[in-house]
C-alpha cells in the first residue's frame, strides 16, 4: 500500500528531463529526449530569427541572443546530461562547475595574454621606419 504512494511521490519529484525509470519503458525515455531535441531546436531556430529579422528592436538583439543561449544550456543540462537538483547529482553538478571554471580560466587567460602583447608589441609604422 506504500508503495504505490512511494512510487507517486517519487514520479511527481521527477524534473522535465528526469524519466521515472521502473513506471515507464523506452518510449518514455525516448519521449524525453524528443521534447528536449524540439525544444533546442526551437530555440535554435527563434535565435537565427532574431538574429536576422528587422521585427526585433536592433539594441535589444545581442542580449535576446544570450538570454535564449542561456536556455538552450538549460534544455541540454535538464534533457540531455540529466542535471537536476537531486541529492544523487551533486558529483555531477561538481563536475560540470569545474569543467566550467577550467574553461574560463583558459579563455581569460588568453585573452589576457593577446591583450598583454598587443599593448606591448611595437607599432608597424616604428619597425618600418628603423628598417631605413
Amino acid at each position: 500500500m506504500s508503495n504505490g504512494h512511494e512510487q507517486l511521490d517519487h514520479a511527481a519529484d521527477l524534473a522535465p528531463g528526469d524519466e521515472y525509470v521502473e513506471g515507464g519503458g523506452i518510449a518514455s525515455r525516448v519521449l524525453g529526449y524528443l521534447v528536449g531535441l524540439g525544444l533546442a531546436i526551437l530555440l535554435t531556430a527563434t535565435s537565427f530569427f532574431v538574429a536576422g529579422t528587422d521585427l526585433v528592436w536592433q539594441p535589444s538583439i545581442p542580449v535576446a541572443l544570450v538570454v535564449l543561449a542561456i536556455a538552450q544550456m538549460g534544455v541540454h543540462l535538464v534533457f540531455f546530461l540529466h542535471i537536476t537538483t537531486g541529492p544523487d547529482n551533486t558529483n555531477n553538478v561538481l563536475a560540470l562547475a569545474f569543467g566550467v571554471l577550467i574553461v574560463l580560466l583558459v579563455i581569460g587567460g588568453s585573452l589576457w595574454i593577446m591583450a598583454n602583447l598587443n599593448h606591448n608589441m611595437m607599432p608597424m609604422d616604428q619597425i618600418m621606419q628603423m628598417q631605413r
